[in-house]
C-alpha cells in the first residue's frame, strides 16, 4: 500500500493507504476523504476531483493528457499544479505524496 495525504483547503489532512494501480480519486473515495466529489466516477468528464500537485511531485505523477486538460478548462482555476485525481495512477513511487484540494470542486 502507498500512503497518500490529501489536504483540504482549510488545512485538514487525511492520510490514506491506497493500492498501487488505483487512481488518487479512487483512494480518496474509498477512504472517505472529504473534498473529492468525483461526480463522473473517474471518467475524466466532470472536473470535480481536482487536486494540486506540488512541483516536486509533478514528474512522478505524470503530465495531464489533452482530454484531462480540456476537462479542467471548465473550471476557472489557473493553479500550475492542477490535475484530476482520477487521472493519476498510484505507483510505489508516489509513496508519501501530498496533494492539496481547492476550496470547491464547483
Amino acid at each position: 500500500m502507498v500512503k497518500i495525504t490529501y489536504v483540504e483547503a482549510d488545512g485538514a489532512a487525511h492520510t490514506a493507504e491506497v493500492k498501487p494501480g488505483c487512481s488518487l480519486m479512487q483512494g480518496a473515495v474509498w477512504n472517505s476523504v472529504p473534498g473529492i466529489v468525483a461526480e463522473c466516477g473517474g471518467n475524466c468528464a466532470c472536473g470535480t476531483c481536482r487536486v494540486y500537485v506540488e512541483e516536486a511531485w509533478r514528474v512522478p505523477t505524470g503530465q495531464a493528457s489533452d482530454m484531462e486538460e480540456a476537462t479542467m478548462e471548465i473550471r476557472d482555476d489557473d493553479h500550475p499544479g492542477k490535475r484530476l485525481s482520477c487521472q493519476i495512477r498510484v505507483t510505489e513511487a508516489l509513496d508519501g505524496l501530498v496533494v492539496r484540494m481547492p476550496p470547491s470542486q464547483f
